[in-house]
C-alpha cells in the first residue's frame, strides 16, 4: 500500500510540473481592434489575422480580441477570450467556437465614436499577465490616433515589461496625406511610450510579413 502511495505522489509531481512547464512555455496573445471611423469597413482585415493566429496558436496558448472604444478598461469590450485546452481535440473545438463568435460580432460593428487605445492596452496587458504566459503579445489593428472623451485622463506610463506591441495596418489619415511628419510624429510617439515602459515595438502594415507576429 505504501508503495501505490509513493508512486501516486511521484505521478502527481510529474503531471504538475509538466503543467507548470507548458504553462510556462505558452504563448498570449491579445488583439485590439479599431471601430472608429473607417475601421469598421476593415474587418476583412482583421478576420484574416484572426485566422492566422489560429492556425498558429497552439494547446495551452491564449488569445483574446477586444474592439477599442469610447472607454476601453472594461471586460464589456472582450469580443472573445480563451485558453486553449491542453488535449488537441478540445482545442481544436474551442478554435472553432472562438471563431464563430469573432464571426458573429463582424457581422454587426458598431461605430464608436471615441479611441481609448490607451484604455485598451491596460485591459490587454492585465489579461496577458493573469495568463501566466512567458510570450505576451498585444497586437493593435488602428491608426493610432488617440481620441478619447473629455475628462478622462491617458496621459501616464504604462507598464508593459516584456510585452510585444505589434501595430498593424497603420492607415494614413487625411490629415496624414497634408503633413506626413504627423503619420511618423504619432508612430514614434507610440513607440517611445511602449519602450519607455520596458516593451518592444514593432509595425507591420504588409500582411505578407504575418509570420513575424509569432516569432
Amino acid at each position: 500500500m505504501l508503495k501505490l502511495r509513493l508512486i501516486f505522489v511521484v505521478f502527481t509531481l510529474v503531471l504538475l510540473q509538466s503543467c507548470t512547464e507548458a504553462k510556462m512555455d505558452s504563448r498570449a496573445v491579445y488583439m485590439l481592434l479599431d471601430t472608429s471611423g473607417t475601421y469598421t469597413k476593415q474587418f476583412d482585415k482583421a478576420d484574416g489575422i484572426i485566422k492566422y493566429l489560429l492556425a498558429k496558436l497552439s494547446t495551452g496558448d491564449s488569445l483574446a480580441l477586444a474592439r477599442i472604444d469610447s472607454g476601453s478598461f472594461s471586460e464589456k469590450d472582450i469580443i472573445a477570450k480563451i485558453t486553449f485546452d491542453l488535449r488537441p481535440s478540445k482545442a481544436n473545438a474551442q478554435k472553432r467556437a472562438f471563431y464563430t463568435a469573432v464571426n458573429e460580432y463582424g457581422k454587426d460593428i458598431r461605430n464608436s465614436s471615441y479611441t481609448d487605445i490607451t484604455g485598451g492596452l491596460l485591459q490587454a496587458i492585465e489579461y496577458l499577465n493573469e495568463t501566466g504566459a512567458s510570450d505576451k503579445t498585444i497586437l493593435i489593428f488602428s491608426d493610432l490616433k488617440e481620441e478619447i472623451k473629455e475628462g478622462h485622463v491617458r496621459d501616464f506610463p504604462i507598464a508593459f515589461n516584456g510585452i510585444k506591441v505589434i501595430a498593424l495596418n497603420v492607415t494614413k489619415l487625411k490629415s496624414d496625406n497634408v503633413d506626413p511628419r504627423e503619420y511618423m510624429d504619432r508612430i514614434a510617439a507610440w513607440k517611445k511610450r511602449v519602450e519607455d515602459g520596458g516593451g518592444s515595438w514593432e509595425v507591420i502594415n504588409d500582411f505578407d510579413h504575418l509570420g513575424d507576429i509569432l516569432k
